[in-house]
């Protein structure tokens, strides 16, 4: 089979992508891409200044799309109630939100609501987002997509609702981390699942970056960090799972898509292997219930 490039990234002229964490890394690369395919690209940041810096990079290679800043900060659910107000605003449709956007094994942390960061920012940040969001992809219509980008590290993760937010465990940076992008992929099912009932042909997709040299790893220490020089893939190589995710016409609802050699850490986007836990159909609807609860989101679309 032919590797998936970016010779395959069809033509996006006319459509708007939001694509959180875009000033670096995958994310970057993922709105340089899109821009470069004719896309409109929302550069959703926590640091306006690093957005812009990232801006006027992709800028100087003269893309056919065209990109903007807005700044957006995920550990703060007003931040994501601000952005969304300000992008309906802006915009009558959404074509594609990738929540790329992510922290990985800090010190225990609080996001501004209390939630621990890594499940605060990177599960319930975008949870809220995407459904304050979902009317604008749900204009789109046909073609629109949510990709959450995931982690290999979701097969070592558990959803403990007695302690979501590690208020009363030992925390464990790699327990809450696994717990967190586990939770991307249980989002992602309960979401598809929710779309197809309603009738929608919005698909949610999700996608991981195998073993991809960023800035993302700088908390794992100096022996994980000189691997990384070794066998890691640059960015440009991790966003493609992402863009084909995000693409691919023959991507199906639900699905997943990562690297698929070296034990699928590096290589061409294939579709991904998960855990059975990201499959619990079960253990997704009760996340989705807690998570609605938990940011006070609810989505336009019924259960």
């Amino acid at each position: 089979m032919t590797p998936w490039t970016f010779d395959d990234l069809p033509d996006q002229s006319g459509r708007t992508a939001v694509v959180t964490g875009a000033n670096s890394g995958i994310g970057f690369e993922t709105a340089r891409m899109l821009a470069a395919r004719g896309a409109h690209v929302v550069l959703a940041c926590r640091d306006a200044g690093r957005a812009g810096t990232a801006a006027d990079r992709i800028r100087a290679e003269q893309p056919v799309g065209t990109v903007r800043c807005a700044r957006l900060d995920l550990a703060d659910l007003d931040s994501v109630a601000e952005f969304a107000e300000t992008l309906h605003a802006d915009h009558d449709r959404l074509d594609l939100l990738i929540n790329n956007a992510g922290v990985m094994l800090t010190p225990l942390r609080r996001t501004r609501q209390g939630f621990e960061l890594q499940f605060g920012t990177n599960h319930l940040g975008h949870f809220a987002l995407t459904g304050r969001l979902l009317p604008l992809l749900l204009q789109a219509g046909a073609n629109a997509r949510v990709v959450t980008v995931a982690s290999n590290a979701h097969r070592a993760g558990r959803i403990d609702f007695a302690d979501l937010n590690w208020q009363r465990r030992r925390y464990r940076r790699w327990a809450a981390y696994g717990q967190s992008k586990l939770a991307n992929l249980l989002f992602t099912l309960e979401l598809q699942r929710r779309l197809a009932g309603a009738g929608s042909p919005v698909l949610a997709t999700a996608a991981h970056p195998g073993w991809t040299a960023t800035d993302l790893a700088r908390h794992t220490g100096g022996f994980v960090t000189a691997v990384s020089r070794l066998i890691a893939m640059r960015p440009r190589d991790g966003a493609l799972p992402t863009l084909r995710a995000a693409t691919d016409p023959a991507v199906d609802g639900g699905s997943y898509w990562g690297p698929g050699r070296l034990f699928d850490m590096v290589g061409p986007p294939v579709a991904a292997r998960r855990s059975p836990a990201a499959d619990n159909a079960a253990t997704a609807g009760r996340l989705w219930t807690e998570s609605e609860k938990l940011t006070g989101v609810e989505f336009p679309v019924a259960e």
